[in-house]
């Protein structure tokens, strides 16, 4: 299902409801301005009444502290592949419950999956895990 909204407080609307159904396990958002507490908050509240996943597409820089992570995802460049830009540095930038780290991800087009590549240890793009 794909809703069109005019404005962002459609799309947060329309967003918490479908996460608090419970039909839909998974709701993605794009939105346009940082969302305040408010807003985080009922979000968060949605999704764990319909035991749903909401993921906010979200320009760098502006983020929510409701947010229970927030990840980053880069192009990684793969010159065995040609060029091909479907490999990517997955990068999870603020956990509350966990550690941080990174991973390269590739879609698999003939199994219709998230395969995920582990880079090379201590070269260009290796995911770094603090301690």
């Amino acid at each position: 299902m794909i809703a069109d909204t005019r404005n962002q407080t459609d799309t947060l609307a329309v967003a918490e409801e479908a996460l608090k159904d419970g039909a839909i396990v998974l709701v993605v958002m794009e939105i346009t301005r940082p969302l305040n507490l408010r807003e985080g908050r009922r979000l968060q509240l949605a999704a764990k009444a319909g035991n749903a996943t909401g993921l906010c597409l979200i320009p760098e820089g502006m983020g929510s502290n409701a947010a229970e992570t927030r990840w980053r995802c880069s192009p990684v460049f793969d010159p065995e592949d040609g060029g091909d830009s479907t490999l990517m540095r997955w990068e999870i930038i603020k956990n509350k419950k966990g550690t941080l780290g990174a991973w390269h991800v590739r879609w698999n087009a003939a199994t219709h999956r998230l395969d995920v590549v582990s880079p090379v240890a201590d070269g260009p793009g290796a995911a770094t895990v603090p301690d």
